[in-house]
């Protein structure tokens, strides 16, 4: 299932994407997607219904983050091969983590601001994973069963803040609208293989990322697993594990947003995204 939240910013509404790409509402079965109600019951009882039967969603909503309130924000930094090379780095002999303010988070098609004082805002075209049930110490070879399922997910980031400030890489990757997320939750039994995916991102109609989760050094199950081990994953989490090469810091010359640019992005079976890049 293609699951969706629409609506004004703050007042978001549970939907599904039916087979013809008709935006169905759901509030009358789920009050929301959000960490009280993602779950494998959740999901059961809405693929029980016929799409046929919801109401119709007309007009051409807004389409806002697909997971409301999510408790935590988990990144995995240089997780692809080709990507740890673009930048001039070793590939980590476990992952990298940090973390992105669920603040955040916004919808798949709302503007990039660039903050005050930025000059190098960037892109990031990721898979994202949802989690959907508690897991703690979870195996390897169960961590599939506690993802709820992939999102597409922008990892924008602003490369002063992040690599040229002191401390954390979180200053650079947590400014209002840095994680636009979605547009659907697609269920993982519509994702048969989450390493074999295309992903790619245009700046202006130029393509500068055109990659694949094959080159993914720790995959899915892995990342999982691993991030059990430092802490509790709760339902609504959201994992983005990566990007492939193609990012502007990576460019020669370094190419970096700026205010009217549109960027565009997707990945195979999680739709795609587009944003226009606006002065914060």
């Amino acid at each position: 299932m293609k699951l969706l939240r629409y609506g004004p910013l703050g007042a978001e509404k549970p939907g599904l994407c039916d087979v013809g790409g008709v935006i169905r509402d759901l509030s009358g079965v789920v009050d929301d997607f959000d960490p009280a109600t993602i779950s494998d019951e959740t999901f059961a009882r809405i693929a029980a219904l016929d799409p046929e039967s919801l109401p119709v969603v007309s007009g051409n909503p807004r389409i806002g983050a697909c997971v409301g309130q999510p408790g935590k924000f988990i990144c995995i930094g240089l997780n692809y091969s080709d990507h740890a090379a673009e930048a001039g780095m070793d590939v980590p002999p476990e992952p990298i983590i940090f973390f992105k303010a669920t603040s955040a988070v916004c919808g798949p098609n709302d503007a990039i601001e660039i903050p005050r004082g930025s000059t190098k805002t960037d892109w990031e075209v990721e898979l994202g994973i949802v989690i959907g049930k508690h897991a703690k110490y979870v195996d390897e070879a169960d961590a599939l069963d506690y993802v709820a399922g992939y999102c597409l997910i922008n990892d924008v980031s602003e490369r002063t803040f992040q690599l040229e400030h002191s401390g954390q890489w979180v200053k650079g990757k947590s400014a209002d609208t840095f994680g636009p997320t979605g547009p659907w939750l697609v269920t993982r039994d519509e994702i048969e293989d989450p390493q074999n995916l295309a992903m790619w991102l245009d700046v202006n109609g130029v393509r500068y990322q055109d990659g694949s989760t094959k080159t993914m050094v720790y995959g899915v199950a892995h990342v999982v697993s691993y991030l059990s081990r430092f802490m509790s994953l709760q339902p609504g989490d959201i994992i983005s594990t990566g990007t492939p090469p193609g990012v502007g810091m990576g460019q020669n010359p370094q190419v970096y947003l700026k205010p009217g640019d549109v960027v565009e992005l997707g990945i195979e079976g999680l739709g795609a995204q587009r944003q226009d890049v606006v002065q914060g």
